[in-house]
């Protein structure tokens, strides 16, 4: 559905553009979440507004999207791999909140088309 677009591709490349953000984290024992926890948090509110705001998807479709959301918590693990058990900062929440965003415009961009 989204995994295969040029449009996953480009999101792809703004993450890798804005790695710097997630470079010399450290992990807080202190700290409330993971870079990861974050991740699945968001994603997962996003693909539930998505659903939400999409009442008429069929059963297959919510699957397919839920499938392919974990397919991008996937790759987002893979990319971010020596950070996602370090403590999320206030930087990279936001960047992780707007990235997320973009997810959604996708799967939004490929329902309506």
């Amino acid at each position: 559905m989204v995994t295969n677009t040029d449009g996953y591709i480009h999101i792809i490349e703004y993450l890798t553009a804005h790695l710097n953000l997630f470079e010399n984290s450290v992990h807080n024992t202190q700290a409330k979440s993971s870079v990861l926890e974050v991740i699945e948090q968001e994603m997962s509110e996003q693909i539930i507004t998505l659903c939400n705001q999409n009442k008429t998807l069929a059963f297959n479709q919510r699957n397919t999207i839920i499938r392919e959301a974990d397919a991008i918590v996937y790759d987002l693990q893979e990319i971010l791999s020596g950070v996602v058990n370090n403590s999320v900062t206030n930087e990279q929440l936001v960047f992780i909140k707007e990235f997320t965003m973009l997810i959604k415009n996708l799967f939004d961009t490929e329902l309506h088309s």
